[in-house]
């Protein structure tokens, strides 16, 4: 894409709400709905995003770029029309969690799995009421109804943005207990990325440092710490 403005700033949008301004006009989605967020904070950080997207007027510029706006996109034209189906879509990772699949050799890879990833699902349970059954090797395991129903019930408990922002944790990771966790204050976004990516650092270490895997890593940290700050946004602005 082109940039075809001059200057992006965040100001207060009809009906409510604050949104991005592009030399003056507000900013729509691409459903036509006005982009409006409840905080300003969160508004300012959007533009931002724009202001510096493709550097000046008529640069090429991508949606890469602007990982707050294409979330917060998401959440207004996607989920608030209708959050239940976000909720299943994101609450379903439950049932494959990756920290309850662990590995079974080599012992060291299994030892440190253990190490690191038990005391989020030991967190799950105590928290959240949702203890999960853990496997070896690639047997899939089936977890308690109940168990499933509440990490339902935390999902749902995410307003549109914040939902937005879990279910892109979520599916960087592989793990609901870890999106869980970052949204509840227990990990943040580095600590989520690092325990996500324990299986490829531990074979890095095994077998040296590979490029592409390195880059690939890398897209995963910048979309769950761009996920992260959305949801610190959104509860400011709900405080």
């Amino acid at each position: 894409m082109r940039r075809f403005w001059t200057k992006a700033e965040a100001g207060p949008v009809e009906p409510g709400g604050f949104g991005v301004l592009l030399d003056g006009k507000p900013m729509r989605l691409p459903s036509g709905r006005m982009l409006a967020v409840g905080a300003l904070a969160l508004a300012e950080a959007l533009a931002a995003e724009w202001q510096a997207a493709g550097g000046e007027r008529g640069r090429e510029f991508s949606l890469e770029s602007l990982p707050l706006t294409r979330l917060v996109g998401t959440a207004l034209d996607r989920i608030a029309p209708d959050p239940q189906q976000a909720v299943a879509a994101v609450a379903r990772y439950g049932e494959t969690d990756l920290l309850c699949y662990r590995a079974d050799f080599p012992p060291a890879l299994a030892a440190r799995q253990q190490a690191a990833w038990q005391p989020l699902l030991d967190w799950a349970a105590f928290a959240l009421d949702a203890p999960l059954r853990v496997t070896a090797g690639v047997v899939a395991v089936e977890q308690e109804r109940r168990s499933l129903e509440a990490l339902a019930r935390a999902v749902a408990a995410h307003d549109p943005i914040e939902l937005a922002a879990l279910g892109e944790i979520v599916q960087s990771t592989g793990s609901l207990v870890l999106g869980l966790a970052v949204s509840h204050g227990r990990i943040g976004a580095h600590e989520a990325h690092d325990l996500a990516t324990l299986d490829e650092r531990f074979q890095a270490e095994e077998w040296g440092e590979d490029a592409e895997a390195e880059a690939r890593l890398a897209r995963i940290r910048a979309d769950i710490e761009a996920a992260a700050r959305l949801i610190s946004f959104a509860r400011a602005g709900a405080a």
